[in-house]
């Protein structure tokens, strides 16, 4: 397993206050949340989840192996994303492998640039300098139960500032059928669904990654392998929609 330690000293809170998110941006991710559940509804009938769809036709699942092989990547929006696991001993509880989803720069909203980060080596095509976004752990049932951050070499992303990676959240999106199309709209929805703690989680990892450069001055925090998850949540999908539900009933009642 991780080095508990540390991944409890990235542990984030939820402090939603959800009373204060905008009616469209409650009514956004309520539409979120319908489409994940209704994905969820779609998959179980066939005794079917998230998990299984990715890892179908696929043969034996090897750990650290990208599922589907060669990742999911939309030319139109440049969001991407695969699943794989670690070996079980450096899983999470209950996790049997997670999600990592990024944007690269052809998608992104004009003006961002990478962030000033000393000696940081560029890819030679400027499309390579992607953002990861965020981690979604799924269990053993393909279920979600808790979101991270990572440090930089652990996907091998460029580094962008938590506001412009927050900014790059509504740009994702997958917009055809492969490998699953159940798959493809329940995780466009669930980065909607999640955008509030998604957006904590991004700026917690800013904040941690700064105070571990200053516990270990003269290392490359962005390369240090003892760093790997910045910022964690556990989360319930029921729970979220519920949340969601509760402060558009107190704005219908008002």
């Amino acid at each position: 397993m991780r080095n508990v330690e540390i991944v409890s000293k990235a542990a984030v809170t939820a402090t939603v206050d959800f009373d204060k998110l905008s009616e469209k941006e409650l009514r956004r991710m309520a539409e979120a949340g319908h489409e994940v559940l209704n994905v969820h509804r779609v998959l179980a009938k066939t005794g079917d989840n998230v998990v299984g769809e990715l890892l179908r036709d696929n043969g034996t699942f090897y750990e650290w192996d990208h599922y589907p092989p060669g990742d999911v990547y939309d030319s139109e929006t440049h969001s991407q994303y695969y699943y794989h696991a670690h070996p079980f001993e450096e899983r999470f509880d209950r996790e049997h492998g997670h999600l990592h989803t990024f944007l690269r720069p052809k998608g992104m909203p004009k003006g961002i640039k990478p962030a000033d980060v000393p000696g940081a080596k560029m890819p030679k095509d400027s499309n390579d300098k992607l953002s990861h976004l965020i981690a979604i752990s799924m269990d053993s049932a393909g279920l979600p139960f808790r979101l991270f951050t990572t440090n930089r070499w652990v996907t091998g992303e460029v580094w962008y500032k938590a506001d412009d990676v927050i900014a790059m959240l509504g740009y994702f999106e997958i917009d055809h059928t492969r490998p699953s199309w159940p798959v493809n709209r329940w995780i466009t929805a669930f980065l909607q669904l999640y955008k509030p703690q998604i957006s904590q989680l991004i700026r917690a990892r800013d904040r941690f990654v700064q105070e571990w450069q200053l516990e270990h001055p003269g290392e490359d925090v962005y390369e240090d392998r003892n760093l790997e998850v910045t910022s964690i949540m556990d989360i319930s999908v029921e729970g979220q929609i519920q949340a969601i539900g509760r402060a558009l009933e107190k704005r219908n009642a008002a």
